[in-house]
């Protein structure tokens, strides 16, 4: 079944960001070694600076995926630049619901970016991935992305 995109509403925001911000943190918290107050205190301030207008921040385009019957089974976080001044758009984020996982949608939702930064004129798309989640950075590797820089860590006792 294949997926649109359409962009976020204010109350699909409002919930996406509390959900963007809890799992950054933990993922910077594993990634970092800090604490979850830390953590959390890192991700929120990120998020603020990144999307200081919500939904209505220049050069931040926040979509919600939605299948044929118009259920929405993701969203997608595409900015049209990328961090460091690289050239080209980034993905802040990309998600598939739980329960809507498994059915591809992850690959279409990667394909639908891409196709966006095309139309927007940028020749290159970017993110980041965190090493411990093998499921994206397997997907993302059979759609031809490639590591362009990469941290190590090995926690010493």
């Amino acid at each position: 079944m294949p997926i649109t995109l359409r962009p976020m509403t204010d109350d699909e925001y409002t919930v996406f960001r509390s959900r963007l911000v809890a799992g950054y943190a933990a993922d910077i918290a594993q990634a970092d070694a800090i604490s979850a107050d830390a953590a959390l205190v890192e991700a929120t301030k990120q998020t603020d600076e990144l999307l200081a207008d919500g939904i209505h921040t220049d050069g931040q385009l926040l979509f919600t995926a939605v299948d044929d019957d118009g259920q929405a089974v993701g969203v997608l976080w595409l900015s049209t630049r990328a961090p460091r001044n690289q050239s080209g758009g980034w993905i802040y984020d990309i998600e598939v619901d739980e329960a809507h996982r498994g059915k591809g949608y992850g690959r279409e939702l990667m394909l639908l970016a891409e196709q966006e930064c095309r139309q927007l004129g940028l020749r290159t798309l970017r993110l980041n991935v965190f090493g411990p989640n093998v499921a994206a950075r397997r997907l993302y590797e059979s759609l031809g992305y490639e590591i362009t820089s990469q941290n190590m860590a090995k926690q010493l006792d």
